[in-house]
């Protein structure tokens, strides 16, 4: 079930700032408190694989997030990210970390979600997709308040993430001023990256497909 797909900005991971082609699947199994796209829990239509993938080509750039929702609900999701990457697409793969991220092609880009205390979720997290990360994934963190940040930067500490992959702390758009979570990341002394979100602030927080 595709709910939207759509050209835009990159707004979050290391590819920020690059157009990129989103394919957003519908559903997700999680209710963070600070969800923004919870217009993706439902509604949507069923679109064969060719195509998405036809869609996706003919809208044109290399970049290409698969995201939700939460993607890899979906099992169909892993032959579509396979066929994408085929086409020569760089493939990221938006996913909330808790679902086994084992079946993933190889040549696609993980960006991992971990849930922080005050999303509501961090029960949800399955540590065992931590071994999985390869160089080329990522692991972000959305972080609520102080309590987020320190069990966050435990997290990092713990398993050892700044040895798998690029580490991304973002601020709950509206909630935390990014000016103190950068600060925050300073005192660590860590190579932690500040994330915003580009295109909430290029265009309204609330819009849809952009």
């Amino acid at each position: 079930m595709i709910h939207e797909i759509y050209r835009s900005i990159q707004g979050e991971s290391t590819y920020a700032g690059l157009p990129c082609i989103f394919v957003r699947l519908t559903a997700c199994h999680l209710r963070c408190r600070y969800c923004d796209t919870p217009h993706a829990f439902a509604h949507g239509e069923p679109l064969a694989i060719d195509d998405v993938v036809a869609r996706v080509l003919e809208l044109g750039d290399q970049l290409v997030e698969v995201t939700g929702g939460e993607p890899l609900l979906q099992p169909e999701v892993l032959p579509l990210m396979k066929r994408l990457a085929d086409e020569g697409r760089i493939v990221l793969l938006e996913t909330s970390g808790a679902v086994d991220i084992g079946p993933v092609d190889p040549r696609v880009r993980i960006i991992l979600d971990l849930k922080t205390p005050n999303s509501g979720e961090v029960e949800a997290n399955l540590w065992s997709n931590v071994e999985r990360l390869k160089p080329i994934d990522e692991v972000k963190f959305v972080i609520c308040d102080r309590t987020d940040f320190d069990w966050a930067v435990q997290q990092v500490k713990d398993h050892a993430l700044l040895a798998c992959c690029p580490i991304l702390f973002g601020p709950v758009h509206g909630r935390l001023n990014p000016t103190d979570l950068a600060a925050w990341i300073l005192e660590t002394k860590l190579p932690i990256r500040l994330q915003l979100q580009q295109h909430k602030i290029l265009w309204d927080p609330a819009a849809r497909g952009v």
